[in-house]
């Protein structure tokens, strides 16, 4: 991007404004992409973006209103408009309810200065070469490859009127891949920081052993069966339970997390295990900002906030409820200590070294299912947190300890909080690309669990 630089973008906002306060925020990404269907690559390419937004706070006799105005493809010129736009917002709004004094400090980011990192299809240098030989594999096997890899890198750059000069750099990956071969589909997916450690061929390994398991087709009714969820499907669970975990909402009796006269679940027992659930950004190889960056206000999140450092925090520790999200608003709102919500979510038992992997809970299986993963989740009673969706791409019957065949496709209805409390067994803890929510949230690390009679409320025609 010519004409100014991120950080001078940054600055040239600030000097502009008139407001009581200001903060300027500008992301440069830059995104690659392979596709491929049918044993064939479709398309690749990349594409970069700029995006300014800028948040304008005006005080009042009644309180301090907000305007927040973004900007796609800012040239210099544009600039003092957008300035001026989003201090007009913040003129004709109301007092924000979410109104904090802007962080200020002298907290300068050792990089704030240097242009943004940025992505490339070489990226995809040592994975594209394994591709051509994944596509010469499944033609000779009789199989057609589907799928995409991305790879962005995000580079935020947050200044405000406090004296914040802020800076950070984001890589995010994934890989999905289908196998299909005759009535039988396989999925597959990763995520990754750079794709050094995408093992394609292991992967498309695991492909081979379920289309050989959908050579056997099996009609089960629904009902309630014991089933393996592994972890990507119990990623897309629980990162749909972490979104329901504001404070604010829960002490206003409105989630699952709520207890009668204005009181939250925090201390109670959810799982039997001693599962913990948590986010860390510096969590390894799930890192994220270790400082909050947002360019709006939610009930849960505030625009007031950026900057604010970010830590641990567990959300269910030992399978009590320890916290639900807080800004610094709907802290003082609860009582509760600030908690913001994490960009990754890591669920595990303390022991891992005697946690059993998804091959030995499967030889552990009298008769049960195995899932391959869920989509099309939807919530049906935030209440309960009472979620329905799909089964995709590969449902097993497992018999004695081996998978017999492939199932059909079910509809099922559970809630993530109900379920914490039925498992019975949870594996060991690895990364994994959540299909469902894969692209808003694609830092996990789940185990796969043993739940005895997960809810299959119907037969499915999906396929």
């Amino acid at each position: 991007m010519t004409g100014i630089k991120s950080h001078e973008l940054v600055e040239r906002a600030l000097e502009l404004s008139r407001a009581d306060g200001c903060l300027a925020l500008v992301d440069e990404d830059t995104t690659a992409n392979l596709r491929w269907a049918d044993n064939a690559l479709t398309t690749n390419g990349v594409t970069h973006g700029r995006r300014l937004t800028v948040v304008a706070t005006v005080d009042g006799a009644e309180g301090t209103a907000s305007g927040v105005v973004a900007r796609e493809a800012v040239t210099p010129a544009d600039v003092e408009e957008l300035v001026r736009a989003a201090e007009a917002a913040a003129r004709a709004a109301g007092p924000a309810e979410d109104a904090r004094p802007l962080l200020v400090g002298d907290r300068v980011s050792a990089d704030f200065t240097e242009g943004p990192a940025a992505t490339s299809i070489d990226v995809f240098r040592s994975f594209a070469p394994a591709l051509g030989s994944a596509f010469a594999r499944a033609r000779a096997a009789g199989q057609a490859l589907y799928g995409f890899a991305r790879h962005e890198m995000s580079s935020t750059y947050l200044g405000t009127s406090g004296g914040l000069r802020l800076r950070h750099d984001q890589p995010t990956g994934s890989l999905e891949l289908n196998a299909k071969a005759g009535r039988s589909s396989a999925w597959a997916g990763a995520a990754t920081r750079d794709f050094r450690d995408i093992h394609l061929d292991a992967l498309h390994t695991e492909l081979d052993e379920r289309l050989g398991w959908g050579k056997r087709r099996i009609d089960l009714p629904a009902g309630r069966y014991e089933t393996l969820v592994p972890p990507s499907a119990l990623a897309d669970l629980m990162i749909t339970m972490h979104w329901s975990m504001g404070a604010r909402d829960a002490v206003e009796g409105r989630t699952v997390f709520s207890r009668p006269n204005g009181a939250s679940k925090i201390g109670e027992r959810l799982a039997r295990l001693p599962l913990t659930l948590r986010s860390d950004p510096a969590e390894p190889g799930l890192e994220s900002a270790p400082f909050l960056l947002t360019h709006s206000s939610d009930p849960d999140t505030s625009v007031f906030d950026n900057g604010l450092p970010l830590g641990p925090t567990d959300w269910i520790r030992d399978g009590e409820l320890a916290n639900l999200m807080t800004s610094r608003h709907t802290a003082a709102l609860t009582g509760l200590p600030v908690r913001p919500a994490g960009d990754n979510l890591v669920l595990s038992t303390a022991d891992q070294a005697a946690a059993p992997t998804l091959a030995e809970m499967v030889a552990n299986t009298g008769r049960g299912l195995l899932l391959t993963c869920l989509w099309y989740i939807r919530e049906v009673d935030p209440a309960t947190l009472l979620l329905t969706g799909l089964t995709r791409d590969g449902v097993y019957l497992v018999e004695d300890g081996q998978v017999v065949g492939e199932v059909n496709n079910f509809r099922f209805n559970e809630s993530p909080v109900d379920l914490l409390g039925r498992i019975t067994e949870a594996g060991r803890t690895e990364r994994c690309l959540p299909r469902e929510w894969s692209d808003w949230f694609s830092r996990a690390a789940m185990p796969a669990v043993r739940v005895p009679d997960f809810n299959m409320s119907s037969v499915s025609k999906a396929s």
